[in-house]
């Protein structure tokens, strides 16, 4: 069964009215308090009415399909609004005499859902040609494969365009990288309008899918496997850091991939922040949210305590991000091929 059919009336009734935030049929939150003035969700009302129904139905499908693409299409998401705004640019193929975001450090041999996105345009493009932009289908995917995966519902904002172009070395300069101490993580953050709260909130996103083992392999030392040994991050709990060890081998494969969340792998839930109480944060970027005092660690306290106030939080802090500097109106365009500008035949 797909989303759109799951919400309780009361849910639906205030959906219908205001923005809101929706877990087991309640009302978590209400109203957006950043600039959003160009968007709304009831842009495709009229011009593109089943719009929501098709995107949720596809994710659910690709769900099915690929457990691990929900947390693949949410960090597509994240990376996307992080270059150059919400603008669907991380979609656009390299081609000759132009090369994108795909192949900057941080997307490289990681970024996937690319397919099922082109599977929701197709499906869409059918339906209600030179409409939706691949911008706002990214928006809508990332929140469905959130929901789908036990977290929470929110009203999306849409009336995004597409950009015409896109930038690697943009993305390698301001895609926070898994390394980064929370000072990095916060200045990155406060670069696109966000804060200290959105950094802890939105790290969450690593509640469910996976990491290669290049990007914690230096918190594993010399690889004695079972120790603290030297090199090795003071931070991870003893069994998980023999656990790493053995799965991440120093002469093993970079590009193989580890459960950000070893509990609970495919649900979005408030296990993270449960494991990194633990010590059991896989990545750098996630331990030091536990480990440095400040508001940081205030609020993993309160997130592990409190999947609620957790699943509230994040909500909001992503419909922030997704609004990071939307083109509208005029602006860009509406790509009827996600890979490739209007321009440029496939």
């Amino acid at each position: 069964m797909a989303i759109y059919k799951s919400h309780s009336p009361q849910c639906a009734v205030w959906m219908a009215l205001t923005l809101v935030t929706c877990v087991g049929g309640k009302i978590l939150s209400v109203a957006a308090t950043w600039d959003d003035s160009h968007l709304t969700p009831s842009f495709y009302d009229n011009k593109c009415p089943h719009l929501q129904k098709v995107v949720s139905s596809k994710v659910e499908a690709g769900r099915r399909r690929d457990q691990r693409l929900p947390a693949s299409v949410l960090r597509l998401h994240f990376h996307d609004c992080f270059v150059n705004g919400c603008d669907g640019s991380i979609l656009l193929d390299d081609r000759p005499g132009f090369v994108g975001e795909k192949s900057a450090a941080p997307n490289l041999n990681s970024a996937r859902g690319f397919e099922l996105i082109d599977d929701i345009k197709q499906d869409v493009e059918a339906l209600c040609p030179d409409t939706v932009s691949c911008a706002d289908i990214l928006t809508i995917a990332a929140r469905d494969s959130v929901a789908l995966s036990g977290g929470p519902y929110w009203e999306v904002q849409l009336g995004r365009r597409d950009s015409l172009t896109a930038s690697k070395t943009d993305a390698e300069n301001s895609i926070p990288q898994p390394t980064f101490t929370v000072t990095q993580l916060v200045a990155s953050f406060n670069a696109v309008g966000l804060n200290e709260k959105d950094v802890v909130a939105l790290s969450g996103s690593h509640s469910f899918g996976k990491a290669r083992c290049t990007s914690f392999q230096n918190r594993l030392g010399n690889q004695a496997s079972g120790s603290q040994s030297p090199g090795s991050d003071p931070f991870l709990e003893s069994s998980y850091l023999a656990k790493l060890q053995t799965l991440c081998p120093s002469n093993g494969d970079g590009n193989t991939t580890v459960n950000l969340d070893h509990f609970t792998p495919v649900h979005f839930d408030n296990q993270y922040y449960k494991n990194l109480q633990a010590a059991k944060g896989l990545l750098n970027s996630d331990a030091v949210l536990h480990t440095t005092n400040g508001q940081s660690n205030q609020l993993v306290e309160i997130y592990a305590n409190d999947e609620r106030v957790f699943f509230k939080d994040f909500a909001q802090s992503v419909l922030k991000m997704g609004s990071i500097k939307v083109m509208t109106g005029n602006k860009g365009e509406v790509r009827r091929n996600c890979r490739l500008p209007n321009t440029i035949r496939a």
